[in-house]
């Protein structure tokens, strides 16, 4: 028996001939944008003239309060409303999946459809349709809630800066929470039937093998669940847009990075564009998500391979 020399081995050229296309699409409308973003924000606009400034634009968005003060309100902003989504749109999506893999559940797909439907639909759908039920003038939320005795609960929620972005955030874990419990059904399905039956043996049944086998089983899907809710969450821009506008309000207590960056590269209203500005705040946001992507890779991920194995 011998062996195939390197230079008999036959090169697989179809591999990057398929490869190919995928390639130049995602970099002529991905890699070459950020490139140029990255590259735009270490400019600055000087009269008519581009001049380089180095990493003077970020030192101007942290420190200038003409900047500053509009990016951290947004930056908090974003947070909370990731943590809204963390807090409530996945744990619903975990339960929901749990509820739609039990084998004797009766119209699983007309469910599975049903929750999974409001993510097909347009954010400006969306946003128009929950104004409208929102709307203390003519919105059915008042209404319904009068016929359960809940009416003096309700208020101007997207008109108070109290609870607008609450309000907001909560829509968007009502249109995206079929994502999470799609990608976690998938995985409850994958499970082997030979680990349930092997629990069923030992007794472990209902609510106990669920949290004793399944949800062990699926940490990597509930990860991947969790970085894909930041990175989603951290790009936010079309819900708000809709239903608050490009200001954002009340008094700018919805505004995002992603309502942010729109005014500052574009301009709005009386706000002219700084196309150098709002590219730097691209880049924030591109840095932001980059660490929390890093952060999954290098350390939650291993964390969890450790767990399993």
């Amino acid at each position: 028996m011998t062996l195939e020399s390197p230079e008999a081995r036959p090169r697989r050229w179809h591999i990057a001939v398929f490869l190919a296309p995928a390639m130049l699409v995602y970099t002529a409308l991905m890699i070459v944008p950020l490139a140029d973003t990255l590259r735009l924000s270490l400019f600055a606009t000087q009269g008519n003239s581009t001049v380089f400034a180095g990493l003077d634009n970020f030192v101007r968005l942290f420190t200038d309060p003409r900047w500053s003060v509009s990016f951290w309100n947004a930056l908090y902003n974003n947070v909370i409303f990731f943590l809204i989504h963390m807090a409530i749109q996945n744990p619903i999506g975990v339960a929901l999946a749990a509820m739609l893999s039990v084998p004797k559940l009766a119209g699983r797909t007309f469910y599975r459809t049903a929750f999974f439907l409001p993510t097909m639909l347009s954010f400006v759908i969306v946003g128009f349709i929950w104004k409208l039920i929102l709307s203390p003038i003519w919105g059915v939320a008042p209404n319904l809630m009068a016929s359960v005795g809940l009416k003096s609960l309700f208020g101007p929620w997207l008109g108070l800066e109290s609870t607008a972005l609450i309000t907001v955030a909560l829509i968007s874990v009502w249109q995206f929470v079929g994502i999470p419990m799609m990608l976690i059904y998938a995985a409850l399905l994958s499970i082997p039937n030979e680990v349930i039956e092997a629990a069923e043996l030992d007794g472990i049944t209902g609510a106990s093998q669920f949290w004793k086998i399944k949800l062990p089983l699926i940490l990597p899907t509930l990860g991947i669940v969790s970085i894909l809710t930041f990175v989603g969450n951290f790009n936010a821009f079309d819900l708000i847009y809709t239903v608050q506008g490009a200001l954002a309000g009340p008094n700018f207590s919805t505004d995002l990075l992603g309502t942010y960056l729109y005014r500052t590269f574009f301009g709005f209203q009386l706000q002219l564009g700084d196309q150098a500005m709002g590219a730097t705040i691209a880049a924030m946001m591109f840095f932001i998500i980059l660490c929390g992507v890093m952060i999954y890779l290098f350390v939650i991920q291993r964390r969890i391979r450790r767990y399993q194995f």
